[in-house]
């Protein structure tokens, strides 16, 4: 005869592996906003941004996707720095 299952244990582990995952995800994107040079900016600028991007039509989007991956092709390359994603963000060539 087979062991019952503990749905009750699975269900914790679950929700504290989505826990983990959540805290992992928010992690990332403070390390992009700092790689790219976006936590020069203010608080209310940065939000205005994405709430931007988020309404943005699709063709926006899929033009800033190349330019985000570009970015970190670059950056994986040893070509991005932060001192030079910071540059850009303010404007500099």
């Amino acid at each position: 005869m087979r062991k019952p299952r503990d749905i009750d244990s699975e269900l914790r582990a679950l929700a504290e592996k989505t826990k983990g995952l959540k805290a992992r995800k928010i992690t990332q994107l403070g390390e992009v906003v700092a790689a790219t040079g976006a936590d020069a900016l203010d608080v209310e600028t940065l939000a205005g941004v994405l709430l931007s991007a988020v309404e943005a039509k699709d063709g926006a989007k899929e033009e800033w996707r190349r330019k985000g991956a570009d970015f970190f092709q670059r950056a994986r390359g040893g070509g991005a720095s932060r001192s030079r994603a910071a540059q850009h963000a303010q404007g500099a060539p």
